[in-house]
């Protein structure tokens, strides 16, 4: 997909919460829309908070693995992406 770069890897994925742990490549903002893709991992959602160390933060970079609610089950290893705007 063109307006599509990848950003980061699920890591991690808790069950109980839907909260998938994701180690980025790239920038990661609130408000940006992601998509998740893997072999049975097909959705996107709108970032609407992350965590780094439980604490709340707006952004977070390359290098940076961040907690992040999602919508649908993720599994390990499932490649999240974010979509560019033209």
């Amino acid at each position: 997909m063109e307006n599509e770069k990848e950003i980061g890897l699920v890591t991690h994925f808790f069950s109980k919460i839907d909260v998938a742990i994701i180690k980025l490549k790239d920038e990661l903002k609130v408000g940006d829309k992601i998509l998740f893709r893997g072999g049975t991992t097909n959705f996107d959602q709108i970032v609407e908070s992350m965590q780094i160390e439980h604490e709340g933060v707006e952004k977070a970079k390359a290098g940076q693995s961040i907690g992040l609610k999602v919508k649908d089950k993720v599994r390990e290893n499932d490649v999240v992406y974010k979509e560019i705007s033209e």
